[in-house]
């Protein structure tokens, strides 16, 4: 067990050290089966301040691809929305571009 909190801390300092104030990150939504396109939508129009248009659009992409990429920016502001998405139940991801 020490040898993987060891490791776990080692890329979370790794991780922190390869970010670079001028990186781009995309935040990604990424289908699952028991969230409604209703709930999906007001979500994202509440969380990530989409237009209705662009919360159905990402909704689709979403249901159609598996995945759809719904804000960039800054690694650290996206992981905030993140955690929000999750807390509300969506599963989301943070890549860098």
């Amino acid at each position: 067990m020490g040898a993987l909190i060891k490791k776990h801390k080692e890329h979370k300092a790794e991780e922190s050290t390869n970010l670079n104030s001028n990186d781009l990150f995309v935040l990604i939504l990424c289908n699952d089966d028991h969230n409604t396109f209703e709930f999906v939508m007001e979500t994202l129009i509440t969380v990530c301040k989409h237009e209705k248009e662009q919360a159905e659009q990402c909704a689709m992409i979403t249901h159609y691809k598996g995945k759809c990429d719904i804000k960039l920016g800054e690694f650290e502001q996206l992981l905030t929305i993140k955690r929000i998405l999750i807390d509300k139940g969506l599963t989301a991801i943070v890549e860098k571009m």
